[in-house]
């Protein structure tokens, strides 16, 4: 059986996700087995770590909705056989068929998978600017995931969308409403939430972070993402929140741990400019009292210098 997260597990629950745990469902592709968050909402959590070959990609969140009338997908993964894998949990627990996979951003662990839904002639729903770095990177997003995969990567192609959205589409499937949303610049190009206003749950994406550090690419802006927050996504308030990575939580904790990070992270970035501080001294600015997150060791430093390099000019 599934097992369910309460609301006060929800809202009190220590971190269990580390980059240190092993594959915790080794007879399946999947690194998890998916759980049944509410009534109908299902995930299978990734590893708190990057993708590895012992992982097979599967180091974000799986997330799939029982409406009645049709399953509707969040995310592709990071390979047709991990998809595959993620359709097999789903016919365990439904007949309905899927309808629809919404893919959280361009990223391959959010689309290369996509390849065996399109194989399922089920539609794939991505929002403009991700659909856009699936066509520019596409080819490469693969060949990444190839090197780590190997022959976990057989039959996996980097494939374009059904169709695509802006700011907000509203599905209908069942007995649930979807509002499938960019809420506004954040982590990268595209990101998207699923919201389920009946339910108070929200699908976030890479939006919100809260076991492993959340990461800044070159082109992220994080004075965009903590007002994104601000002004979009926490005046939602939503009682739910699947992370894209990390098991289910709540708004505190994700808030905590993303936007507070964000805040922290610019007003010492911020305070070491004023002080004439250069590049190479802006990787190892203060950042102990988040070392508890997994993926510190790796993303700390990183994160430090890009958001110097947008601070720099503005």
């Amino acid at each position: 059986m599934y097992r369910f997260f309460s609301v006060a597990v929800l809202a009190a629950a220590p971190a269990f996700a580390s980059e240190d745990i092993a594959d915790q469902y080794p007879q399946s592709e999947l690194y998890s087995k998916p759980v049944e968050v509410i009534p109908h909402v299902f995930s299978a959590i990734g590893a708190t770590a990057p993708p590895t070959y012992e992982n097979s990609g599967h180091n974000n969140n799986l997330s799939f909705v029982v409406t009645g009338d049709g399953v509707l997908v969040v995310n592709g993964g990071a390979s047709a056989r991990l998809a595959e894998a993620l359709h097999q949990e789903i016919k365990a627990v439904t007949d309905q068929p899927v309808k629809l996979v919404v893919s959280e951003n361009g990223q391959g662990h959010a689309m290369l998978g996509n390849s065996y839904w399109e194989d399922q002639g089920v539609e794939i729903l991505m929002h403009e600017d991700a659909a856009h770095e699936v066509e520019e990177r596409g080819f490469n997003i693969l060949e990444g995931m190839k090197r780590y995969n190997r022959d976990k990567a057989e039959g996996t192609r980097a494939v374009m969308p059904t169709r695509t959205f802006s700011d907000k589409e509203v599905v209908e499937m069942g007995d649930v409403t979807f509002e499938i949303l960019h809420l506004g610049p954040a982590h990268g190009p595209g990101d998207t939430q699923v919201w389920i206003p009946q339910w108070s749950m929200m699908i976030a994406g890479d939006i919100a972070f809260h076991e492993r550090m959340p990461p800044i690419f070159a082109d992220t802006c994080t004075s965009c993402w903590v007002e994104t927050w601000e002004t979009a996504f926490a005046p939602m308030n939503p009682t739910y929140i699947i992370p894209g990575h990390g098991h289910p939580t709540n708004l505190a904790q994700v808030t905590r741990y993303t936007r507070d990070y964000l805040v922290y992270l610019r007003e010492k970035i911020g305070a070491h400019i004023e002080d004439g501080g250069d590049l190479a001294e802006a990787y190892y600015v203060d950042q102990s009292p988040y070392l508890n997150l997994d993926t510190f060791e790796e993303l700390a430093t990183k994160n430090a210098g890009r958001v110097y390099e947008e601070m720099e000019f503005e």
